[in-house]
Parts: structure tokens; C-alpha cells; sequence
């Protein structure tokens, strides 16, 4: 089941992400009046693009949703940070093999760069060859599982120190929005 809660946790971020990007561009493409599909003064799609920008755009509105102070939130975005970042390692980077196998776009090629990333990688190139024994299989697929464990492991631990810091109505804010 707490894998079950995972996947729609991380697929929940994932759209709450998605939102806040499409609301970022409209605020800083000037709004969704007529003409250019939104791409013409943006280089082509997306060649202004600053990932640091939109994680401080959200960063803001979580500040906002929770209604947190300046004190508080000094606290409180060290701790969401952690689970956002326990997150993002716990799904190998993206959603692994649901984005598409080789070469695919997003995740695929951030994953191998977390742990569950690289054991998930190797898992995959394991099962692309179709004479691998079923005990090489079968290490992989155990290194896959130990690493992924660790990580689970390690979001809870995260998710448990942020909930000791929120007020109940900010606990049930980041439950809607996938954070625990």
C-alpha cells in the first residue's frame, strides 16, 4: 500500500509541478491573450527557461498555501526541501521506466543520478539483454529493491521531522498537495 501512496504522491507533485510551470509562463509571457501559442517571444520554446526560478515561484505559493510567517517558514523550507528531495530520489529522478525505455525525455536521463536511478539503470539494461541469467536478473532486481527500500525509508524519516514543525491545517495542506 505505501507503495501504492508513493506513486500517487509522486504523480500528484508531478501535476501540481506541471500547474505551477503553465502559470509561471503565463505570468511571465504576459498573460493568454490571442496570437503566438506562447512560444514565439520565448526563443522557441522554452530557451528561457530558469528551473531555479520556478522551484522559488513555488517555493513562494507553498509559503503562501500554508500561510506561514517568515520565522516559521526559515523552519519549515529546510524541512519540505528534504521531502521534496526524498521524493524525487525515491522515484529514481522522474517516474524510471514509466517515462519510456532508452533515450527517453525527463527523468530517464536524470535518474542514473540518484541511487534508486542507477540501481533501476542497471535493472534495465539487464532485462534489454535477452541472454541474462536469471541469477544476474535476480541481483538486480534485489540491489533495485534494497536501494528503493532505503529510499522509502529515508522519505518517511523526512516526512515524520517535517510533520513534527506544521500545524494540523498546514499538515493537511501538504497532504493534499502529495508532500506527506
Amino acid at each position: 500500500m505505501s507503495g501504492r501512496k508513493m506513486v500517487v504522491g509522486a504523480f500528484v507533485g508531478m501535476l501540481l509541478m506541471v500547474g505551477s510551470f503553465a502559470i509561471a509562463q503565463q505570468d511571465a509571457g504576459g498573460g493568454g491573450g490571442g496570437g503566438g501559442g506562447g512560444r514565439g517571444n520565448r526563443g522557441g520554446g522554452g530557451g528561457n527557461f530558469d528551473p531555479a526560478q520556478m522551484r522559488q515561484q513555488m517555493m513562494d505559493r507553498m509559503k503562501e498555501q500554508l500561510g506561514a510567517t517568515d520565522d516559521e517558514w526559515k523552519v519549515l523550507m529546510p524541512k519540505i526541501e528534504k521531502v521534496m528531495q526524498a521524493q524525487r530520489d525515491s522515484s529514481g529522478g522522474g517516474f524510471g521506466g514509466m517515462m519510456g525505455g532508452r533515450g527517453g525525455r525527463g527523468g530517464n536521463n536524470q535518474a542514473p543520478e540518484t541511487p534508486i536511478g542507477k540501481a533501476a539503470q542497471d535493472l534495465r539494461t539487464t532485462l534489454e539483454n535477452k541472454d541474462a541469467k536469471a541469477d544476474e536478473i535476480s541481483a538486480k532486481l534485489k540491489a533495485y529493491r534494497e536501494v528503493r527500500e532505503s529510499a522509502q525509508q529515508a522519505l518517511a524519516q523526512a516526512q515524520k521531522e517535517l510533520k513534527e514543525v506544521l500545524t494540523l491545517r498546514q499538515e493537511a495542506i501538504l497532504v493534499l498537495s502529495g508532500r506527506l
